[in-house]
């Protein structure tokens, strides 16, 4: 049964029920006076009890978390932080004591170094007077910079990624706000902002960032120009699906004990780098201890960072409301179709029906002439999401034609198909993210193969996804998708450096992906 919101708390509920079977009168034989008495009774229970006021039901995702948000939001400004409870069904998965501290130091470090603070001030202050060399204080604040690259998948993936890697190294994360985040996600951190101020010093100079600049990390070990005796006063970081060896030395413990001193370091990525992370020892001890349920990474810090903004959240209300909520069961649809050029393949809609009939997540059609007809109709919703709208149109067409073999009525809504990925135009990216969110909310997901749409959306969800393979020589592949192992994303093409060649043969919670050879995905330990 899907999750809906109730009018009231279930404690005030049964409380309310309990009194009710208190009063044992019948009532032929009670008086005006008497009913008058117990009606006033029941409401006088509602409205004194403090502890289960319509505020504090309006705030319950804050208490269903386990701590994660943080509270002293407004809540009109960002009615997604609140209302996602009612619906999304309550995580399984409860971070531990030591992510919940963690995040509210991080917090307080956050206000205290974020923009427009005196510490802010003083660091950027350097950073524009001296590019060189700098003498660091122990009170100094450092900071990691965000920059967004590639899609939206891309960038959430790499958003998490940095943000692990600031809590683990104590750092304060800034984003880049010159793109569309302001209309995506409102602000994670009370008190403060996230987003890196317009009169960044290095702003004019962020885009130029590539591995040829004098700055980048990988192109000074290539050109051993790092002095051990002296601290840059920043550093580019490059993580790409194609990194050069030097740039994957990032990952390295030897290296970072050099960077930990680094005041600013600018990161460019477009990949979930965060098992890497894992790989080098110093760290592994400390997200072990925030994460003791290791393929937990991007659910809860994505439930931490990420909170629609009220126009994205009213499209996700609004689609769920209308064609979701009713249902005994959501299916999501992800179809990602890499050819060039891309559209409606059979081969493609042969492999979905395949996928989705031998895991028995769709109903086969009924043969001709038989008829399944059940007393209580079952009524699944089939959510897909593509840039082509042909494969919800065959779904839909298919079970409109015949009746299901198991007398299921199956719905197939699709909220958009707009043909041409449209990255950094804001309604489209708008769009983009209500559909992660909807596919978030489904209760068993279907993905393409290397998608970080996908990725995305299963971490968010909580969910483990049947991968759909890529179709090789337009044949649809047998078989044709793949159970996922945990509901982490994969880190496609992995940054493994020379370095880490040896700790991941030894790391059992650090897997190679089940539908691609080259990259990497964090497990519980099997």
């Amino acid at each position: 049964m899907r999750a809906h919101s109730h009018l009231l708390h279930p404690k005030l509920r049964f409380n309310m029920k309990k009194l009710e079977d208190n009063i044992s009168f019948k009532i032929s034989g009670m008086t005006k006076l008497t009913i008058t008495f117990a009606t006033c009774l029941v409401l006088s229970m509602v409205l004194l009890l403090p502890s289960y006021n319509i505020s504090n039901l309006h705030k319950s995702h804050l208490t269903t978390t386990g701590g994660l948000l943080a509270t002293g939001f407004d809540e009109e400004s960002c009615l997604s932080r609140y209302h996602q409870s009612s619906l999304r069904k309550p995580s399984p998965f409860k971070p531990s004591t030591n992510l919940v501290s963690k995040l509210r130091s991080y917090e307080m470090l956050h206000k205290r170094c974020g923009p427009n603070t005196d510490a802010y001030k003083r660091a950027t202050k350097r950073l524009g007077n001296n590019n060189n060399v700098i003498n660091s204080n122990g009170d100094d604040c450092q900071y990691v910079v965000w920059t967004p690259m590639f899609g939206l998948g891309n960038r959430i993936l790499s958003m998490v990624s940095v943000f692990t890697y600031a809590l683990i190294t104590d750092r304060v994360m800034l984003v880049d706000q010159r793109n569309d985040i302001t209309d995506l996600f409102c602000e994670p951190f009370p008190g403060t902002s996230w987003l890196l101020p317009l009169d960044f010093p290095l702003t004019d100079q962020i885009d130029s960032f590539n591995r040829t600049h004098s700055h980048c990390y990988g192109t000074m070990l290539k050109n051993h120009t790092v002095n051990t005796t002296t601290r840059p006063s920043h550093l580019y970081i490059d993580i790409f699906h194609d990194s050069r060896d030097h740039d994957k030395m990032f990952f390295c413990e030897e290296n970072q004990a050099f960077i930990k001193n680094v005041p600013w370091l600018v990161v460019k990525s477009n990949l979930y780098y965060a098992p890497s992370l894992w790989l080098i020892p110093s760290f592994q001890t400390k997200l072990i201890k925030l994460f003791p349920q290791k393929d937990t990474v991007f659910h809860h810090l994505s439930h931490y960072l990420f909170h629609p903004t009220n126009q994205v959240w009213g499209m996700v209300t609004r689609s769920y409301n209308a064609y979701l909520s009713r249902a005994d069961e959501v299916l999501g649809l992800q179809i990602r179709v890499f050819s060039t050029p891309a559209g409606y393949f059979q081969h493609v809609m042969d492999q979905i029906m395949s996928c989705t009939q031998r895991e028995k997540l769709l109903p086969e059609l009924a043969t001709k002439g038989s008829q399944n007809i059940t007393k209580t109709l079952r009524l699944k919703a089939v959510l897909v999401t593509s840039l082509h709208p042909e494969y919800s149109d065959e779904l839909k067409n298919m079970f409109l034609e015949r009746p299901s073999s198991t007398g299921e009525i199956i719905e197939v809504y699709q909220p958009s198909g707009e043909r041409v990925q449209q990255t950094d135009k804001k309604v489209h990216d708008q769009k983009a993210l209500a559909e992660i969110y909807l596919l978030s909310l489904t209760d068993k997901l279907v993905t393409s193969t290397r998608s970080t749409f996908g990725y995305v959306a299963q971490g968010l969800g909580g969910l483990k996804p049947w991968i759909l393979y890529e179709p090789r020589h337009n044949k649809a592949p047998d078989p044709p998708c793949v159970r996922a192992m945990s509901m982490e994303p994969c880190s496609l093409k992995a940054p493994i450096s020379a370095c880490q060649a040896e700790t991941i043969k030894t790391t059992p919670f650090v897997k190679y992906c089940e539908d691609r050879i080259t990259g990497i995905k964090l497990v519980d330990e099997l």
